[in-house]
């Protein structure tokens, strides 16, 4: 009787340790507004380049972490064949919103890189963050500055009745 109450708690045990595994999972989410830009451009000898790029937003649900993620990739043709493919990409993190964990929800969407030199380099980022458990909501503003590190700012939303 001793050995069958043991396996019971062995596999009540090991089956609460997959389902918090499975939890953790869900943790990591991809958010919802991904873009892609793409560009022409004829270089010496006829010969075309088309470049495209997309970036994406990964959330730790839990902890506010947050990561911003670029894949590119560029083709070289003339105009029989393609003469070359160039790939490149990654994830990078860009810190937390909240300090302590809980349950957050995320999105965030960037804008388009301006055809131009712009004062503030290449654009900014809205990101927004609110608590699935308590009324609190989170909105941030990420610039790229171009001449030192990005600023992120952040704001409390408040609630009016």
């Amino acid at each position: 009787m001793l050995r069958l109450f043991a396996r019971f708690i062995c596999v009540t045990l090991s089956m609460l340790g997959m389902l918090a595994e499975a939890r953790a999972d869900d943790d990591i989410k991809l958010s919802n507004n991904q873009r892609i830009a793409c560009s022409r451009g004829l270089s010496a000898g006829k010969l075309q380049n088309i470049n495209c790029r997309s970036y994406a937003y990964l959330f730790n649900s839990r902890t506010s972490e947050f990561y911003r993620c670029q894949v590119s990739v560029g083709v070289t043709r003339d105009n029989k064949e393609i003469l070359k493919t160039d790939t490149d990409g990654g994830c990078v993190s860009k810190g937390r919103i909240f300090t302590e964990n809980s349950a957050y929800s995320f999105d965030a969407t960037e804008t388009e890189p301006a055809n131009t030199n712009s004062f503030f380099g290449t654009g900014g980022t809205a990101i927004w963050v609110s608590d699935n458990r308590t009324l609190k909501v989170r909105g941030c503003v990420l610039l790229n500055v171009g001449i030192a590190p990005d600023v992120l700012k952040c704001v409390d939303m408040t609630f009016a009745k």
